[in-house]
């Protein structure tokens, strides 16, 4: 059963592979804005393990971050998020991001539930169009 206060946790040590350098979002040896997203989208999921009916997901339809510090290659970040909101099919979390020596990212993230199945049917349809498309043109 899904309710507000849910708590999710996910760390990741910064890697040379996971700086802004590597990813493409810089070009420091710093962890990148992007990875943080990701690191705060997977503690959201997190707080919801367990909790989904058999065949339901979410999926992430929105993000308001801000990348608050830089934290170089060796350190770990931590993510948490908070669920904080629920209305219906839609679920708003409280996103934060810490390394060892203070907070780095902060924000909302917004995750809405559905069925796995469904959801991925829909999405390989768009494939046979595309090639439909494609083979008419």
């Amino acid at each position: 059963m899904l309710e507000e206060g849910l708590r999710g946790k996910a760390e990741v040590k910064v890697e040379e592979s996971n700086t802004a350098r590597q990813v493409g979002s810089g070009s420091v040896e710093v962890f990148a804005t992007p990875m943080l997203v990701a690191l705060v989208e997977t503690a959201a999921i997190n707080a919801l393990a367990g909790r989904l009916p058999p065949g339901q997901t979410s999926v992430g339809t929105h993000i308001d971050l801000k990348h608050l510090a830089a934290t170089p290659v060796g350190m770990t970040v931590r993510a948490e998020a908070v669920l904080t909101g629920i209305k219906e099919q839609r679920l708003i979390f409280r996103v934060e991001a810490y390394d060892a020596r203070e907070k780095v990212g902060e924000g909302t993230h917004r995750r809405y539930l559905l069925e796995q199945e469904g959801f991925v049917a829909k999405a390989k349809a768009k494939t046979k169009a595309k090639a439909k498309i494609e083979a008419q043109g």
